[in-house]
């Protein structure tokens, strides 16, 4: 058995298109339009994403992008920026989170505008995402993980391939502190 690499020496495309979309890391500069998006989103949000309670300050968004670009470079987290091509308006936020490097598994989780919902930019996103994984990152299973009470949630993944694996019953609390079930759904690369 040989030692696995240190992730930080893998190199890997840090842009990527769909047929929409520009999908790329947090830089320095993208933290006014990411908070736009969320102050925008803040009432759906509020139900399914913990970070999403209390509006942010411009300086707060600007601060995570800068984390975010960082934790990129380190191959701790994939945060993406999703930006329509068209015009450069901030879509969404996406990204390859809890990273198992050595078993090559991710989890992809996904947040989209509220002025640009219902529109498919985040079952795009997702399958740009998972085809991003398999083919640069070896990834051998990707996972999406959502309340069971976020229909949207699920749609998203069943609509980009996935299937459901389990439902895990009082797996995690809610943003309202409710003991929540969660359902994840999974892909696994062709090759093993």
């Amino acid at each position: 058995m040989t030692d696995p690499i240190d992730p930080i020496l893998l190199d890997f495309p840090d842009q990527f298109e769909t047929e929409r979309l520009v999908l790329r890391p947090p830089r320095p500069g993208d933290g006014p339009p990411m908070n736009e998006a969320i102050r925008e989103s803040l009432a759906e949000l509020r139900p399914w994403m913990p970070w999403a309670q209390v509006a942010p300050r411009v300086e707060e968004s600007e601060a995570l992008a800068r984390r975010k670009a960082a934790q990129w470079l380190l191959r701790e987290d994939l945060m993406l920026a999703l930006w329509r091509q068209a015009d450069g308006v901030f879509v969404g936020g996406s990204g390859l989170h809890r990273i198992d490097w050595g078993a090559r598994c991710f989890e992809i989780g996904y947040w989209v505008r509220t002025s640009l919902s219902g529109q498919g930019y985040v079952t795009e996103a997702v399958r740009g995402i998972t085809q991003f994984a398999f083919t640069h990152l070896a990834a051998q299973r990707i996972e999406v993980r959502c309340d069971a009470l976020n229909i949207r949630s699920a749609a998203v993944a069943e609509r980009a391939g996935f299937a459901l694996e389990a439902r895990l019953q009082r797996q995690a609390r809610s943003t309202s502190g409710e003991l929540r079930d969660t359902l994840l759904y999974v892909r696994f690369s062709e090759t093993p």
